[in-house]
């Protein structure tokens, strides 16, 4: 047995877990605890304190799926003043093999470990086993990445495909790039602005003030609040929750048009990435969205369009489509990653 330490790290919350390997295939959970990060001055005391707590002895290897970008086994948290380097990680620890990667890149290794049962299949299509992978995942910001079998493994990739222009399809987005230009006093909008929780905000208001349907006074008050706490790293309401479960609910019309708009423009995006990857592995859509409002997608035009791409809609309907329904799979991912150190 080898014991393997694997962590999803994040400005507010940070999940440890300790798994056991052999050789069997599955990892098997010996310990798990979650810790409020901003608790702690660092990464390495939040470890200590797990590991005494667990009260095994020291993992051999350790991935950590963090919330930014790697430079040179290097990370800087979005929201925090943790600098993280592995070097001194696997001093402090007593680690001998630490790696650091990005919690997107954590997803696309999780999808490797998946199970029926975490996944909901959206569109069937004809999967080819040694075709690339394609993964979305909307969330605080829009994750993009890709896995390419080489041998018997995958090789994973990140990108900052969310980034990308966002391209309006017909006259209400492009109501709603000109709205948000003059509302950010920017030159470009991108994808990422309109597909994400700020992107269901965003949304919101543009309807909001274009009037497209009456407000709810308590809908008000919450967009309102937040507003109001522009600038703030810590928040005290979640509008874009507040919307989707209205919207699901179908108890406020604005949340509920806010919605159609905001899955409209998610299935045009994870078309415009399946076109470019062709990944008849699979399209994986990550993310904390997805699962929380799947009964709108089931009933949605997010397969049309995804598929809505002219001549090449017959391609993109033999691309398999799932919604990964696991919110632990970075987890699952970081601890795969530490297996193969």
């Amino acid at each position: 047995m080898t014991l393997l330490l694997a962590g999803d790290i994040g400005g507010t919350k940070t999940i440890l877990r300790l798994v056991e390997t052999s050789d069997s295939p599955t990892l098997q959970t010996v310990h798990q605890e979650s810790y409020h990060s901003a608790d702690f001055p660092d990464l390495a005391p939040i470890v200590q304190q797990f590991l005494a707590k667990a009260n095994l002895s020291l993992p051999e290897k350790a991935c950590f799926a963090i919330a930014g970008p790697i430079v040179k086994n290097t990370a800087k948290l979005t929201n925090l003043v943790w600098f993280l380097d592995t070097e001194r990680l696997q001093q402090e620890l007593g680690i001998p093999h630490i790696s650091l990667i990005n919690d997107f890149a954590a997803v696309g290794y999780g999808i490797l470990g998946l199970q029926k049962q975490d996944l909901h299949v959206l569109q069937p299509g004809k999967p080819q086993p040694q075709a690339p992978v394609a993964i979305i995942g909307a969330g605080t910001g829009l994750g993009q990445g890709f896995l390419i079998k080489t041998g018997n493994y995958y090789q994973v990739f990140p990108s900052e495909g969310g980034h990308t222009d966002f391209a309006p399809r017909n006259e209400i987005e492009f109501q709603l790039l000109k709205y948000l230009l003059g509302k950010h006093d920017i030159q470009r909008i991108s994808v990422e602005r309109v597909v994400s929780g700020m992107g269901i905000v965003s949304i919101y208001q543009f309807l909001r003030d274009r009037k497209f349907a009456p407000e709810s006074p308590d809908i008000a008050q919450i967009v309102r609040t937040w507003e109001q706490e522009a600038g703030k790293e810590e928040k005290s309401v979640d509008p874009g929750a507040v919307i989707g479960t209205a919207a699901l609910q179908k108890r406020d019309r604005l949340s509920e048009q806010t919605l159609q708009l905001f899955i409209d423009a998610y299935g045009a995006e994870a078309g415009n990435l399946a076109l470019k990857l062709l990944p008849y592995g699979g399209l994986y859509i990550a993310g904390g969205i997805a699962p929380k409002i799947l009964p709108l997608i089931q009933n949605s035009d997010f397969l049309l369009n995804f598929t809505q791409k002219g001549r090449m809609r017959s391609l993109l309907e033999e691309i398999p489509v799932y919604i990964i329904l696991n919110q632990q799979v970075g987890l699952i991912g970081a601890a795969l990653c530490a297996a193969r150190l």
